[in-house]
């Protein structure tokens, strides 16, 4: 099923997942049983985010330094399609614009389409440290929008040659949103109109990044409603698990952290600290479930531990 068909047949909120595939060389195992420790709480989707290659520097025997560039996260397609098959979840790739080209992108799009899985999520992406050069004839899309386009494109028939007879894809398109702004948005407004462009070139729902005030979030849909955005708006939220979490999530992720909650990370103790942030997250899932969102997306590292002591609880009163 789409994304939008799940919302649409459910009497209740739903609570969907968002993992990341293992880097270069690890096994798949721990995913999948990441997965199989979801399974039992009936999410409608997970999505797999992708990771563009990336520049680093290698120490060679004879003391020379030598530049290479990989991808240390590959497998984002094989995973969705382990996890549609395997557990009969509906999967949802990430795709993006930075790092791969417009025919990179077709590709991915048609072996999905292969594959049966109809869903995506199209996101600029991270900033590259790897330079790609493109070769003539070759294109990349600039920003989600752009990337949006592509694939209704493809859903109607257009790829990037002009193909005799070419059959359309079917795809459900997701894009990323902001409750407390892009980093490279200069004001609220301005966002919210650039996200609006995203929706109007095509995309069928919205889910947030992670956020920890709930005023952030119920602002921030009010605005997108304003200016005409109708599609699900659906919240992220991730568990804060790690004392360190306090630094690294507002550096990495541009969110920020409540006194409250920070006050209450400080206080607790070491083996404390991630009960503190299940607590919270399980008052802001409630508080939204209470406002009438569509459902809960939950951001997952490495771990369904701390999201199941969450999910539980939502799950059997939603039932």
């Amino acid at each position: 099923m789409k994304v939008t068909e799940h919302y649409e047949a459910a009497g209740g909120p739903l609570f969907s997942y968002e993992i990341i595939p293992p880097t270069r060389g690890s096994s798949v195992g721990d995913v999948l049983e990441l997965v199989d420790a979801l399974a039992p709480y009936d999410p409608p989707f997970i999505d797999v985010t992708s990771h563009s290659a990336e520049t680093f520097y290698e120490e060679m025997p004879d003391g020379t330094v030598r530049k290479r560039v990989k991808r240390k996260r590959p497998g984002t397609l094989g995973l969705c399609a382990a996890i549609q098959y395997r557990f009969g979840i509906d999967a949802v790739p990430h795709l993006l614009c930075r790092g791969f080209t417009q025919e990179e992108t077709e590709d991915a799009l048609i072996e999905l389409n292969y594959l049966g899985i109809h869903n995506v999520l199209a996101v600029r992406g991270d900033e590259t440290t790897a330079a790609k050069l493109e070769r003539p004839g070759r294109h990349h899309n600039e920003y989600a929008a752009d990337l949006v386009a592509q694939i209704c494109g493809m859903n109607e028939g257009r790829y990037l040659a002009d193909l005799l007879d070419a059959a359309p894809s079917d795809f459900c398109i997701g894009v990323g949103g902001y409750p407390e702004k892009h980093v490279d948005a200069p004001n609220k407004t301005w966002d919210v109109l650039h996200l609006k462009r995203k929706v109007d070139a095509g995309a069928d729902y919205v889910v947030s990044q992670m956020f920890f005030d709930n005023g952030h979030f119920l602002d921030w849909t009010e605005r997108c409603r304003d200016v005409g955005i109708d599609v699900p708006i659906v919240p992220g939220i991730k568990i804060l698990t790690s004392r360190r979490q306090l630094q690294s999530l507002p550096r990495t992720f541009y969110t920020e952290i409540p006194e409250a909650l920070a006050a209450e990370v400080e206080e607790a103790k070491d083996e404390h600290v991630a009960d503190v942030g299940v607590e919270w997250a399980r008052r802001q899932a409630q508080e939204l479930i209470e406002a009438g969102v569509p459902g809960i997306h939950f951001y997952i590292m490495s771990t369904a531990r701390h999201v199941v002591q969450v999910a539980e609880p939502l799950h059997k009163l939603a039932g």
